[in-house]
């Protein structure tokens, strides 16, 4: 029963504490350099990539609504003219045409009454009834301004239906202008942008459809993206920086609004983008390993050079204790507490052996 107690105390003796006192000592402010260092990294790096993300983002959004902008325009501008306010397909028809030729992306120019029923056309096609399009309907509630993403039935690609007010000199609502166009151009700096090797950008529309993408499968479905991380946690206006899991890995994303109220998506694999603190962190790591051994190696050297003198002391006690004597101790040639002590020690044992002789000769 008394062996075990004194396993334990040789365990966690002087050396030991030593020994686990250095390495603390050492260690822990190298640890502490480096994870202050690491942060710094991690913030700078985070600040990089959030740059290049927000940059790249900024120039497709400016592309977006510069060009939605001039067909916005060209929509309200024609809408003021007599012959459109008039509402008379002979003198709608030449404009309509106009502008299909002057804007080859467009495929449809055409224009509605208050009713939702087709009066004009560029293509020369029959009539037909719009009033339960959501371009139309958005403009007839009073919006300056209304938008709709879907495949083209004469295209069967993307396309966007922009529509304005055609109102009287006295502001009397009396139909909507509208064109179809082609939305490749506009996307094509979209889905051919690349960031580093797995960046890449999309846009969605304000329900989630997606409106450009740089697989084709998503693009000309507009394929609902409505459940996907970055439209569920999107900004209501401006930008904002946001990680999540896409098919199994890590992402970093900058979502943007558009002026339209779509979102611009910008991405890359959080892997590439933070690679640099990965390969920091694997040179940190084995940094910190050597210099864990090192200091080590050395901690164990110097414990125990300090714990042998007095494991050895306390061994010469032991025997003085018993009666054996000594002549000279080794370790008063040492010039700190140890020597003062062994010094102390060997006074004590010649003491103890002049008593001893004392007392033999009185017996």
């Amino acid at each position: 029963m008394t062996a075990q107690p004194e396993s334990i105390q040789y365990q966690f003796g002087i050396f030991q504490k030593m020994l686990l006192t250095m390495l603390l000592v050492s260690l822990v402010p190298l640890v502490a350099i480096w994870y202050i260092d690491h942060q710094s990294s991690l913030n700078q790096l985070t600040n990089n990539v959030n740059q290049l993300l927000d940059n790249t983002s900024d120039k497709l959004v400016s592309h977006v609504n510069t060009w939605v902008t001039m067909n916005v325009k060209v929509l309200n501008q024609n809408a003021q003219l007599d012959s459109m306010r008039s509402m008379d397909a002979t003198k709608q028809n030449p404009i309509l045409r106009s502008i299909l030729n002057e804007y080859e992306w467009s495929y449809l120019v055409f224009t509605m009454n208050s009713s939702g029923i087709n009066v004009g056309r560029s293509d020369g096609k029959p009539v037909k009834n719009y009033s339960d399009r959501s371009y139309f309907k958005r403009v007839m509630a009073g919006d300056t301004l209304g938008k709709q993403v879907l495949i083209g039935r004469t295209t069967n690609e993307p396309a966007l239906i922009l529509s304005a007010p055609i109102r009287k000199r006295n502001r009397a609502l009396v139909g909507v202008i509208a064109i179809a166009m082609s939305i490749k151009e506009m996307s094509e700096q979209i889905t051919n942008l690349k960031i580093g090797k797995t960046g890449f950008a999309f846009m969605l529309d304000e329900n989630g459809k997606v409106v450009a993408h740089q697989k084709p499968e998503f693009a000309n479905t507009s394929a609902d993206f409505s459940k996907s991380p970055a439209f569920i946690n999107r900004p209501q206006n401006g930008e904002k920086l946001i990680t999540y899991m896409d098919n199994g890995k890590k992402v970093v994303a900058y979502i943007e609004t558009t002026e339209q109220g779509w979102l611009m998506v910008t991405q890359q694999d959080f892997d590439e983008a933070f690679a640099r603190i990965v390969e920091a962190n694997t040179r940190s790591a084995i940094i910190l390993g050597l210099t864990f051994l090192l200091v080590s190696i050395i901690a164990y050297i110097f414990a125990q050079r300090l714990t042998q003198p007095i494991r050895t002391l306390t061994h010469l006690a032991e025997e003085m204790s018993r009666g054996k004597s000594f002549e000279k101790i080794e370790e008063t040639k040492r010039n700190d507490e140890l020597g003062a002590l062994a010094l102390a020690i060997e006074r004590m044992g010649v003491s103890i052996q002049m008593a001893i002789k004392r007392l033999k000769r009185k017996t």
